[in-house]
This record gives C-alpha cells, structure tokens and sequence, in this order.
C-alpha cells in the first residue's frame, strides 16, 4: 500500500472525519439530494468560470499532484505550462510550490520545481517549496506556516479546474484572500472530468457542512483542524 493511499485511509479511521461524514450524509438524504447537488452547482461554476490571469497578489501557491517515481500527468503539466507562463509576466511574484511524496521519491513540489526549471525558469529563482503535505488541507496549513501565519494581501491559488472550489473553500477557512487561477484555457469536457467534479462536490459538501456542524456545535477540537 502506498504513503498515500495509508494517508487516505487514516482519514477515514479519525472519530472527527467519521461523525461529519455522519451530519453530512443525514443533510443530502433528509434534503432529498438538493443540498448535494448545490454544492455540485458550485464546483462546476468555479470550474467554468474561474481565470487564467490573476489580476493582482503578491504569491502564488501551485498545488502539486500525484507524481510516482516524479511522473508528470497531464492536470500536473497544465499547472506547471500555466505556472511558467505567469512567471515570464510578473517575474517579481513569490511563488510557493505545494507537496510531498512518498520517502525515497521526490516529493511533488520538487517535481515542479524541476519541471518549471526545465520550461525556462532559472534553476536559482526565489521558489519555496512545501514539502512536507499530503493533501490539499495540509498543504494550505503548511503554507500559512511558511508564510507567515496571518497572510497579508491578496494569495493566487493555480490548481486543475475541477480542484479550485475546494482550494478556495479551504484557503477561506483558514484565512487566506484568495483569487483562483485556472491551468486550463477551458473545462475540458468528458467523463473523467465529470467523475472528478462529482467527487469534488462530495469532499467540499462533507467540509463545509462539518466546518458549519463544528461551529454550531462550538466543537473547538475540530474547529482547530480546519481554520
């Protein structure tokens, strides 16, 4: 079993993540799906709509992606062509590269690192790297970390389409201003694509709904995981 698949799993083996699984499912089926379905809503919206340009922030945060044995796919190659794009416009920007790795494998912000090197960025440029977070959670905790704690000014986050409402969901909760920045020109359009917008919808629905259940409950453990 691989370090990611273990971290997965662990997830689901925590009290917290189990009970507001439990509040979550009990709000889509007493809603008859409805409340499902909107955040479904959400997730494609942000896809279709989100930019290519940010207009302003003074850091970038590139979110890494499953990369075996330093293996670039094509979500992971669209973040990073985009990435080396908005390095050529604003070269002065901080950017910020996001993920870990198995042991004895290059973590996913060294792979982008080596890879926006091999698509023209200097092998010096200022980038830090995250490498030590193996989820989407994680990786934007570290990065408040790295950052500073309260980040001041606007944060641009660069991830897939299908993955930017999560990011800026999680990025809000834990403070950050954020504009969302899309690798692709476009949603592209197929099955794989609307599996992962569906499974997206189900995360972001099971974080919000258990974010809201924590606050309502005043559950100050759980609050402290997710802000």
């Amino acid at each position: 079993m691989s370090s990611r698949v273990r971290h997965q799993f662990s997830l689901f083996r925590d009290r917290d993540v189990l009970f507001t699984g439990l509040v979550t499912l009990a709000a889509c089926v007493l809603s008859v799906g409805l409340v499902y379905v909107g955040y479904l809503v959400h997730v494609v919206r942000t896809a279709r709509r989100a930019r290519c340009a940010p207009h302003e922030g003074s850091h970038l945060l590139l979110f890494g992606k499953h990369s075996p044995q330093g293996r670039v796919d094509g979500d992971f190659a669209a973040r990073l062509d985009r990435a080396a794009i908005l390095w050529r416009e604003h070269p002065t920007r901080r950017f910020v590269l996001l993920g870990g790795g198995a042991v004895g494998e290059l973590t996913e912000a060294e792979v982008a690192q080596r890879e926006l090197v091999a698509r023209g960025l200097s092998p010096d440029a200022p980038l830090q790297l995250e490498s030590r977070s193996r989820d989407t959670l994680q990786n934007l905790r570290n990065a408040r970390h790295m950052l500073g704690g309260a980040v001041r000014g606007r944060v641009i986050l660069l991830s897939s389409r299908y993955h930017l409402a999560r990011c800026g969901l999680i990025a809000r909760q834990l403070g950050f201003d954020v504009e969302l920045c899309a690798a692709e020109n476009s949603l592209p359009l197929g099955p794989g694509t609307l599996l992962r917008l569906v499974g997206e919808a189900a995360y972001i629905c099971w974080a919000d709904i258990g974010t809201r259940w924590a606050r309502f409950t005043h559950n100050d453990r759980m609050l402290a995981r997710v802000t």
